[in-house]
């Protein structure tokens, strides 16, 4: 049997070391890597089992929810995207969804697969969609409200205020995309009334990419319990996934085996999780708007300014638009391969227009954004002095 002393059978791939200032995967702490790292045992195992439940109390803190059933799906973060369409949402239902950049689009794409009519509330790319027209397009035939709290392919922050109470009016679910937004901007599901949410470990939370936070609420599961007819997916089929991410209870019957979970995966999760928390909510919070509002200083010398208009920006993603004499396509390349940063270029309508940075998690400091400006006018060929003296003085 070979150990871990003996050589390697083939080479190992080379692997540059890069900044990861792009819309994600974002910056992976050594804390996490090493959480990876641990022996990996069985997933059913009761040791793995405390684990799990420890995860979904931290889980739980960092969504400011009492859910009971708050987990972490076996996926990205498209997989929870999934999970709350196929689980929530009957072929004919009447669904309105905001669409106001790629992931609204992606929404209502997943819906129509699914059956469903789709209501699309349309919005400005790069702008936020107003409440009152959200809540003018529910009706009492309509099953579920759909919205984006964090853009990523805008850096817009929808505001979700008042947009539960409207739902329950027509007993209709609050359904919320927050994976760009947990852990880096402001955001208390219970608070906001929001019945079902999902989130990518990837983002603000500093984990790689693998699995989707979710929580449900007591109207959501009820709405799950009550369906007459089996969730279309076997995979993301919630009855059977929460029968393995209970709670272990006295004389509860044991975890019911589902699929084989990522355990390693989990391990870094719960151990990013614990970043979160040990830096606190409110501070975590604060320096992510923080960071961003320096970097969009910083970023203003250079030419590049904020798409999102103040009061409607997402502070853990910043979307600035590229001056025209700027090939952004070519000065991206050469900002990952000379300089080993990456951020990420526009999509859909904002593509070649626009750059999205990351500001998440150990991203959303001042050395990162420092080298990221002397790289960007190293090769736009002008002085970084006034730049670097704005990030400076909004770091001080």
């Amino acid at each position: 049997m070979a150990t871990h002393d003996e050589p390697a059978v083939t080479e190992a791939v080379a692997l540059p070391e890069r900044l990861l200032l792009g819309s994600g995967p974002s910056p992976v702490p050594r804390r996490v890597l090493r959480a990876l790292a641990r022996p990996t045992i069985g997933h059913l195992d009761p040791a793995f089992g405390v684990l799990m439940e420890d995860m979904m109390g931290r889980l739980r803190r960092v969504m400011v929810t009492e859910n009971r059933a708050t987990l972490a799906i076996s996926g990205t973060g498209s997989a929870g995207m999934e999970t709350m369409v196929v689980n929530f949402v009957a072929p004919g239902d009447r669904v309105v969804c905001g669409v106001n950049g790629l992931f609204g689009e992606r929404m209502a794409d997943a819906l129509t697969r699914q059956g469903a009519t789709v209501e699309r509330v349309e919005g400005e790319w790069g702008r936020a969609i107003a409440t009152e027209r959200l809540t003018a397009a529910l009706d009492d035939r309509t099953a579920a409200l759909f919205v984006v709290h964090g853009e990523t392919s805008t850096g817009v922050c929808q505001p979700l205020d008042g947009l539960a109470d409207a739902c329950r009016e027509r007993d209709a679910l609050f359904l919320v995309d927050c994976v760009t937004s947990l852990g880096g901007q402001p955001l208390e599901l219970d608070a906001a009334g929001v019945d079902v949410a999902f989130s990518g470990s990837q983002k603000c939370l500093n984990c790689p990419p693998g699995l989707a936070p979710f929580t449900l609420g007591e109207r959501a599961r009820d709405r799950l319990l009550s369906r007459r007819e089996p969730c279309r997916s076997w995979y993301f089929d919630l009855r059977a996934i929460l029968a393995y991410w209970r709670e272990d209870a006295p004389g509860a019957p044991p975890r019911a085996y589902h699929h084989t979970a990522p355990i390693n995966m989990i391990y870094a999760l719960h151990e990013s999780l614990g970043i979160v928390l040990d830096e606190g909510l409110p501070e975590r919070w604060e320096r992510h708007r923080r960071a961003h509002e320096a970097l969009r200083a910083a970023l203003e010398p250079l030419g590049l300014t904020r798409l999102a208009p103040p009061g409607e920006e997402l502070s853990s993603l910043l979307a600035v638009v590229v001056p025209p004499h700027i090939d952004e396509a070519a000065a991206r390349r050469q900002l990952l391969l000379d300089h080993g940063i990456e951020i990420s270029g526009g999509l859909g309508p904002l593509a070649g227009r626009v750059w999205r940075i990351g500001v998440m998690g150990i991203g959303a400091a001042h050395e990162p954004q420092q080298r990221l400006l002397g790289a960007l006018a190293e090769i736009f060929g002008v002085d970084p002095t006034d730049s670097l003296a704005r990030l400076d003085d909004a770091w001080s």
